[in-house]
């Protein structure tokens, strides 16, 4: 079964706030939710799809894609994957595939090339751009290893997948490996080839006109920092 944690969009993408407005953060969280899960709509052969979520628009959309919606606590992504985890396991089933609801440019066939290399029995795990975070994990049986998700998760990921004694392979896959959580990774998706939501909509803002306003401002404040300190020493 796939699992996509989403938890409350309207507070989503804080580490963005130095370029965003919360209204922009919270529509920014809006399409690339609906970009991964269009994703997932499109994966020919797929397993069920479940959205773990309390979120009134993740719940909307999953329900748009016909995806079951399993309602956690908004206690985390941890511990919500953890309860959604257990539900898989009641169920009898023998995988789960967690992934987030921030990585728009996931794309179907990638997510195929993780179902043909998962052993039977162990683990893929997908690591992000940088090769701190997880961005996608396979596990087999469901609950092979708890997962604990954060900015530094892909480590104690592989080390715990290892412990099992079981296989784990680690696949390289460029459109799960960008999130989007640092003003640079915004420039990054509008310059990704492709039109999907978040992308135009993070086009559609002009950033690099923004970010040049900005830094005119700040250079702007600077100049006369200096002439007040220059007006001080010269009293």
């Amino acid at each position: 079964m796939i699992l996509v944690p989403v938890k409350n969009l309207v507070d989503a993408k804080q580490r963005l706030s130095s370029v965003l407005t919360p209204e922009e953060r919270f529509a920014l969280a809006q399409a690339m939710c609906e970009d991964v899960l269009q994703a997932l709509a499109r994966w020919q052969n797929r397993p069920a799809v479940a959205v773990v979520t309390r979120d009134s628009f993740a719940r909307d959309l999953a329900t748009r894609f016909n995806f079951e919606v399993v309602a956690d606590d908004n206690s985390g992504e941890t511990s919500a994957i953890e309860m959604a985890t257990a539900v898989c396991k009641n169920r009898g089933a023998g995988s789960t595939l967690v992934v987030p609801a921030d990585i728009p440019l996931i794309d179907s066939s990638e997510l195929q090339i993780i179902v043909d290399n998962a052993p039977s029995g162990g683990a893929v795990l997908v690591p992000d751009a940088a090769g701190r975070g997880t961005n996608a994990a396979w596990r087999s049986p469901s609950d092979l290893f708890p997962l604990r998700f954060g900015n530094d998760s892909f480590l104690p990921h592989l080390a715990a997948a290892k412990a099992t004694g079981l296989p784990c392979v680690v696949l390289e896959l460029p459109g799960i490996a960008r999130d989007v959580d640092r003003p640079e990774d915004l420039h990054e998706l509008a310059a990704a080839s492709g039109d999907r939501r978040s992308q135009k909509l993070v086009r559609s803002w002009n950033l690099g006109s923004r970010n040049r306003a900005e830094d005119r401002q700040k250079e702007d404040r600077r100049e006369e920092d200096r002439r007040e300190k220059d007006a001080v020493q010269h009293r």
